[in-house]
C-alpha cells in the first residue's frame, strides 16, 4: 500500500504566508483600480455636464445656468442648474451623481447633485437694488479665458443635503485673515474625492484631474484659481 504523505506544519505555514503576502499586494491594487474606475465614470459625467452647459449657454445668449442662490420658494428646485440642463442630458439622474460620493443615495433621493457650479460663473454680486457689482462672469461669450475658467467642481462631503448647496462660495475663499483659504475651499469642494485629487470641469468642456496637493499650494499662495 502506497504511503500517503501530507503537508508538514512548516510547509503549511509557508503556503499561508505566501497567500497572505499575495493578498497584501493585491488588495491595495484592487482598491486603487476601483477608485480609478469611479474617477473615470465621474469624469464622463462631468464631460456630459460640460457639453450640456455649453449648449444651454448657446441657447441663452451666452449665459450660464443659474443656481438656487437666494431662492427659498418651491420654485428654487426648478431653477437649480442641474435640472435646467435636463433637456440637454440623456439621463440627468445618471450623470448628476458621482459613484464615489458617500452621500450619493441621499443626494439622488433629494434631487441634488454630487457636482456644484463655480459661484463666479453662476452668481453675480448685486447691490440692494439688484444691480451687478464688479465684473460679471456669467456670460460665456464675455469670458477672457474660457479655456482656464472652471465651471463645475466635485462637491464636498460636508455640504448639506439642501438644494441651496448647489454652488461654491469661491468669492469668499480668499478673504483676509482669520479666514483660512484651504479650509474655506474644502468646505465647498472635495479635494481628495479620488484619494490623490479631484476633478475640475472647464468652460471648454474639458475635464482635468487635479491633485489635492496642487490645490493646497494654490490656497497657500492665495491663487484664486476659481476666478475666471
Amino acid at each position: 500500500m502506497d504511503n500517503i504523505k501530507g503537508f508538514t506544519l512548516i510547509e503549511l505555514l509557508v503556503v499561508i504566508s505566501i497567500i497572505a503576502l499575495l493578498m497584501a499586494i493585491l488588495i491595495p491594487v484592487l482598491g486603487r483600480a476601483k477608485i480609478y474606475t469611479k474617477q473615470i465614470i465621474s469624469s464622463s459625467n462631468m464631460r456630459q455636464i460640460g457639453i450640456a452647459i455649453e449648449m444651454y449657454a448657446d441657447d441663452n445668449k451666452g449665459y450660464f445656468p443659474e443656481t438656487s442662490h437666494g431662492l427659498s420658494t418651491p420654485e428654487a428646485r426648478k431653477r437649480s442648474w442641474i435640472y435646467t440642463l435636463n433637456k440637454y442630458l440623456a439621463d440627468v439622474d445618471k450623470v448628476r451623481i458621482c459613484p464615489a460620493d458617500p452621500k450619493r443615495k441621499e443626494r439622488l433621493e433629494n434631487k441634488l447633485s454630487s457636482y456644484i457650479l463655480n459661484e463666479y460663473i453662476a452668481v453675480d454680486n448685486v447691490d440692494p437694488f439688484g444691480n451687478p457689482i464688479g465684473t460679471s462672469y456669467r456670460n460665456k461669450f464675455k469670458l477672457k479665458r474660457p479655456v482656464e475658467t472652471i465651471t463645475t467642481f466635485v462637491g464636498a462631503d460636508k455640504l448639506s443635503a439642501s438644494i441651496t448647496s448647489d454652488h461654491t462660495h469661491s468669492s469668499l475663499w480668499f478673504r483676509p485673515h482669520p479666514n483660512i483659504p484651504w479650509d474655506a475651499i474644502r468646505n465647498d469642494i472635495q479635494v481628495d474625492r479620488y484619494k490623490s485629487g479631484t476633478l475640475f470641469l472647464y468652460a471648454d468642456t474639458r475635464v482635468e484631474a487635479v491633485k489635492s496637493k496642487t490645490i493646497k499650494q494654490m490656497a497657500d499662495n492665495y491663487e484664486d484659481f476659481a476666478k475666471p
